[in-house]
């Protein structure tokens, strides 16, 4: 099944080798997470005073069956903000991972401490 995914570039010029990019985040992402109905990607580059470097923002919204969405934004700050937009791109999509790594324990019903817990084997008893 295919899953709809919407690329939309604000303040910015939309880039084949970028939309290339995304697509094959979400394809990573599509085959970690088996629950997406759909998603939306936003790449911008907001307004910002000439004299500061040029700051990206990726926003993420990921639509659930039966939940709510899982929303991502993303802005690289402080020494790491510079303008290289893919690798905004890279941060964002691996802070999405994390977030619907935890979605995926919530919905499977184990808390994130029992996600990697050793849990003892019991052999079944028969009763006579």
């Amino acid at each position: 099944m295919t899953i709809p995914l919407e690329i939309h570039f604000h303040g910015l010029d939309k880039s084949d080798a970028m939309e290339t990019r995304v697509r094959e985040k979400f394809a990573k992402l599509e085959r970690h997470f088996g629950r997406m109905s759909g998603c939306r990607v936003v790449l911008e580059a907001p307004h910002r005073n000439p004299a500061k470097a040029k700051v990206f923002q990726v926003k993420i919204e990921i639509s659930v069956k039966g939940g709510k969405p899982i929303i991502i934004n993303h802005e690289r700050e402080g020494a790491h903000a510079n303008e290289d937009l893919g690798l905004t791109i890279r941060d964002a999509f691996d802070v999405a991972l994390r977030q619907v790594d935890e979605a995926s324990s919530q919905i499977a019903g184990r808390g994130r401490t029992e996600q990697n817990r050793r849990r003892p084997h019991v052999e079944p008893t028969i009763e006579e």
